[in-house]
């Protein structure tokens, strides 16, 4: 008997439903795919921005209005780096990356010039750059010049008569000591205040921009002197026990009577001499400075006139120079010849002077240019 098959049926058993999500997770998947759409615009744009900026383009061509005139200015020692964010701070360009890049690719990151500069804006970078490394235009200059000799009141007063400035404006900056020198007097050693400035102010010929301020002026004038007479070596006159403005003073009166440059060390050996043994120098320049006038002669009755520069009646040096002092006299003055003189006469309207060891020479040589025509008896 033949047992039929059996039909087998496979029961699968009907899963159990989820259980139920609370209601708020579907706004954290929203906000979730919300939030990354964002940071990816984000990192889009500052990749996109980044290549730009690598690539020389404007990111930004709309932040510079373009044509205006401005004056610019590069700082001593700034870098292209800071240049280029001087230029977009000011309006000048739009990208500072793009114009350092600009600056490195034309190979001018050390030429660029400091100073002031009249630039457009929204030029193209060749053209800031070319600007740049050509330099800023030359200031507007004058010149000036100052000869030897003149004491502090006609110095200024030249001064003002060759630049922007008054007489009294450089005269208010040195007694209010605005302008320094190592040599400047203490107050009180002079009556008038302002001769603690004499000889203290180099003559020369110098050149200052339009700007240049009474105090720069003058500051440089006494540099330049300063530096001069720390130039020379003083040591015969710190010898005698003076210093080195003693040796200005000494210059001073070189420079009023030497005519010639061959004789400045030889009157400033006769100067010397007479200070070794205490003689009075008996200089007639130092008696025009006490009479202030230039013009006329120096009489005998001159002689006895009661002022410290009186050289014929105070042993020593006169308080101050006596005058601006030319290179020539304080080099003569530093470097005297050795000599025995201890006079001298002018004998030849060239300037020449007969230098003589004893009075009596000296005498016949004064009577010979008297009788020359040379000097009045």
């Amino acid at each position: 008997m033949t047992t039929p098959p059996t039909t087998e049926y496979l029961i699968q058993e009907v899963p159990e439903p989820p259980p139920s999500r609370p209601w708020w997770m579907s706004l954290v998947k929203v906000a979730v795919v919300v939030t990354a759409v964002i940071v990816i615009g984000v990192v889009g744009y500052d990749l996109a921005e980044g290549l730009g900026d690598r690539a020389g383009v404007d990111a930004t061509p709309d932040t510079v209005v373009a044509g205006i005139e401005v004056e610019f200015v590069i700082p001593p020692g700034a870098t292209a780096r800071q240049v280029a964010a001087l230029l977009e701070d000011q309006g000048i360009v739009a990208n500072a990356s793009a114009f350092e890049d600009a600056v490195t690719e034309a190979g001018a990151a050390a030429r660029l010039r400091a100073g002031t500069y009249s630039v457009l804006t929204g030029a193209p970078a060749n053209s800031l750059i070319t600007t740049f490394i050509t330099g800023p235009p030359a200031a507007d200059t004058y010149r000036v010049t100052v000869i030897e000799g003149l004491r502090i009141e006609d110095m200024l007063l030249s001064l003002s008569e060759q630049s922007p400035h008054e007489r009294e404006d450089y005269e208010a900056v040195l007694l209010a000591d605005e302008v320094t020198s190592p040599f400047v007097p203490p107050p009180g050693t002079t009556e008038e205040p302002l001769t603690r400035w004499e000889g203290l102010l180099a003559p020369d010929t110098y050149e200052f921009i339009v700007d240049a301020t009474p105090q720069q002026v003058l500051q440089r004038l006494a540099d330049t002197l300063t530096q001069r007479v720390e130039a020379q070596d003083w040591s015969q006159i710190e010898e005698l026990g003076l210093t080195a403005y003693d040796g200005l003073v000494l210059a001073s009166l070189v420079e009023k009577e030497a005519k010639l440059d061959d004789e400045r060390p030889v009157i400033a050996s006769v100067i010397y001499n007479r200070l070794e043994i205490g003689q009075a120098l008996q200089i007639d320049a130092t008696i025009i400075y006490a009479l202030n006038n230039d013009a006329r002669e120096v009489l005998l009755a001159d002689l006895e006139i009661d002022s410290p520069y009186n050289t014929y009646l105070n042993p020593g040096l006169p308080p101050t120079p006596i005058g601006g002092v030319r290179l020539a006299s304080l080099v003569g003055a530093a470097n005297p010849e050795d000599t025995g003189y201890f006079y001298y006469v002018l004998i030849d309207r060239d300037g020449t002077h007969g230098f003589s060891e004893t009075l009596e020479e000296h005498n016949r040589l004064k009577a010979q240019a008297q009788e020359d025509g040379v000097i009045t008896p």
